[in-house]
């Protein structure tokens, strides 16, 4: 089968939202030899992906009839959400791990691999939002129960926005009406990285969007990640109603 640096599914539908995935996979693609060098239980971990954001984004996107795209590579072999300029685009140490694979790589590799993956998944990602003048770009992340193993984060899910915040704005306030839940604005992640995946595809073309981080722990499994993506869609139709283009 041959690799593809993103996955999309549900080109053919119509809705006005599109549902983007950045770090959906721990893979590694097959010219980097399938591995960076790094034990099965670090690739396992969120310094690789965003445990259960893949199986969410697909459930929101059926629910919506709306199409999804994720990135096919792990965040260590080139972070689709950071600006091609960005330090931390392509890291030789996350959070006290260092990466073998990358622990040599110069600047030509760096330019090599945003050519072969980073560029990819923009350009099909764009291409999607591109189809519509009316696009609604909503970004599904996770995030560890507790900030570097220690401390706890009490958020079940936080909605991260920048100055557009007229999705987000709703969204947040039909969430926190949830008894179940405690929301986070721009938590627990600050909600704008110049040249980060919303900056390039929302921001910069005036698209409603919003980035919706659930805690890690609640979306283990594909039951739990059908579950959320079912509880959020009307959630996003409702808060869409409330936005003015």
């Amino acid at each position: 089968m041959t690799y593809t640096p993103f996955m999309m599914e549900g080109a053919e539908r119509q809705s006005r939202f599109l549902i983007t995935c950045d770090h959906a996979t721990n893979r590694v693609p097959p010219d980097l030899g399938g591995t960076l060098g790094l034990p099965d239980e670090d690739m396992a971990r969120h310094i690789a992906y965003d445990v259960g954001a893949a199986g969410v984004s697909r459930a929101l996107a059926v629910e919506l009839g709306a199409p999804v795209v994720m990135a096919n590579f792990s965040r260590l072999v080139i972070d689709p959400n950071r600006g091609a300029d960005d330090p931390t685009l392509l890291m030789k140490l996350y959070d006290g791990t260092i990466i073998p694979g990358n622990r040599h790589a110069d600047a030509a590799e760096k330019a090599r691999r945003i050519a072969a993956y980073w560029q990819p998944y923009h350009d099909a990602l764009e291409g999607l939002a591109a189809r519509r003048d009316d696009t609604v770009i909503v970004a599904i992340h996770s995030f560890t129960p507790r900030l570097r193993g220690r401390r706890p984060r009490p958020w079940h899910v936080g909605i991260l926005h920048a100055w557009d915040a007229r999705l987000s704005d709703p969204l947040i306030e039909r969430l926190e009406v949830e008894p179940d839940l405690v929301v986070g604005r721009n938590e627990p992640y600050p909600g704008h990285l110049p040249g980060d995946a919303i900056d390039l595809h929302a921001l910069r073309h005036g698209r409603a969007n919003t980035l919706i981080e659930i805690r890690q722990d609640l979306i283990r499994d594909e039951a739990a990640q059908v579950i959320w993506g079912k509880r959020l869609a009307p959630m996003l139709v409702s808060a869409l109603e409330k936005v003015s283009d």
